[in-house]
């Protein structure tokens, strides 16, 4: 049977997986993981015969450029693929520890690129040991065995150059704003500053139930994103990092008081008064962000009034107040207790406190018209079709959007018992 043959009859295999039972399926599936790495292992030693043989085909200047041109694969991958082609050709125990399905194809690329450059005090002779010692650590599947048995061969032959995962000269970290007002991260940094990041980012990016107790909905990296911002956020309320300008570090935001006043919307047919209408905060680094999210930030802030000409040159600056004082907040966390939408009660270092009237449209910042929603919440509140109010009973009740409730009835807050009328 030739090779198109046998791939022919995988692909039947594929076609009616759905006839498989649990055990079979689950059978199945190692047998193809396993044919993949034949293949795959087939592949690097067919590229590897070509450009021993220099059997490049005619109009090519590589078996990658070839690949690329003749494949699904793009040019990067196939430049990768064959150089790890040529680099099992060149170490034949790595390359039969691979094809026996030993080690895989990333431990592989470790060992030789160790023992291309191994430290320069390690001797010849001991060049085989240290080669065995390092296959036997991959077959352990787990890389950071295999780094661990790199750094130990690295110390024994006491080189001076830091390890790849110590070196703090390869680190880097970019933010890149983009042309929709998002920031795009991508970093390298070393072992040390991974594992204070990944510490940090671990207890924060846990799935949590959502409020109708349902499993989180977020993906993981939604998750460690939403952990991300936490961090900074409580990096910035501590205020233990150094001034710049004079301040600490902060989220700072402008915007008119006028534009933060609930208004209705503006008549589309009066094209000047609607584009007059500034509707719209300013960041510093970030530039624009929406009147919805000011007013969500300006529930629980620092407030600094600054009285304009018609210029719009300063000539008076207010007395810079927090929203919600201190001792108005410990009331707050004595009746709340932590975040108040029901079913989630994170900790009131988690909250902020949110206006059921906004203090621009002239609510006021007492405790019968505040509650304390954690981020999560204070977003969704101020996003979506749930309401908050204050009952009755002078504790906060949540109303569903119609499309949860079409009767809309109101939920008491975070451990207040079943529903009453309000």
């Amino acid at each position: 049977m030739g090779l198109g043959e046998i791939l022919e009859e995988i692909r039947s295999v594929s076609r009616e997986s759905w006839q498989l039972t649990d055990d079979a399926l689950a059978s199945s599936l190692l047998e193809v993981c396993s044919a993949i790495h034949g293949l795959e292992a087939l592949r690097y030693r067919l590229i590897s015969d070509m450009n021993e043989r220099g059997a490049v085909p005619s109009g090519y200047t590589s078996v990658a450029a070839w690949l690329a041109c003749s494949t699904s694969l793009n040019t990067r991958e196939a430049v990768r693929i064959e150089r790890r082609a040529d680099a099992l050709r060149s170490s034949p125990e790595v390359q039969a520890a691979y094809e026996a399905d030993d080690i895989c194809a990333d431990h592989a690329a470790m060992i030789i690129s160790f023992m291309e450059r191994p430290p320069a005090a390690m001797p010849a002779e001991a060049a085989p040991a240290a080669l065995k010692f390092l296959v036997d650590a991959a077959k352990d599947r787990d890389t950071r065995v295999l780094r661990g048995a790199i750094a130990k061969l690295k110390q024994v032959f006491e080189t001076d150059d830091p390890p790849p995962a110590e070196d703090v000269d390869r680190n880097e970290f970019f933010a890149s704003p983009t042309s929709n007002g998002r920031v795009v991260l991508k970093g390298d940094v070393d072992a040390e500053t991974g594992e204070m990041l990944l510490s940090a980012l671990s207890p924060l990016s846990k799935p949590r139930p959502d409020s109708d107790a349902e499993p989180d909905r977020r993906t993981p990296a939604q998750r460690r994103a939403d952990a991300l911002t936490e961090v900074l956020r409580r990096y910035h309320d501590a205020a233990c990092g150094p001034e710049e300008g004079n301040e600490r570090p902060h989220l700072h935001v402008h915007i008119n008081a006028q534009d933060l006043v609930e208004k209705p919307p503006a008549d589309r047919g009066a094209y000047e008064e609607m584009f007059a209408a500034t509707d719209v905060g300013w960041m510093p680094w970030m530039g624009p962000l929406s009147v919805d999210t000011v007013r969500r930030l300006a529930c629980d802030c620092t407030l600094s009034p600054i009285l304009l000409d018609e210029n719009g040159t300063p000539i008076d600056l207010g007395r810079t107040t927090k929203v919600i004082s201190r001792k108005l907040r410990r009331a707050l966390v004595a009746r709340d207790h932590g975040c108040a939408f029901p079913g989630c009660g994170r900790p009131p270092s988690w909250c902020d406190g949110h206006h059921v009237k906004h203090w621009a449209d002239g609510g006021p910042t007492d405790l019968d018209n505040l509650v304390l929603l954690c981020r999560f919440h204070h977003r969704m509140i101020h996003h979506s079709g749930w309401d908050v109010i204050i009952g009755d009973d002078r504790h906060p009740w949540f109303i569903p959007p119609v499309q949860r409730d079409r009767f809309r009835e109101p939920i008491p807050a975070n451990n207040r018992g079943t529903p009453v009328r309000v």
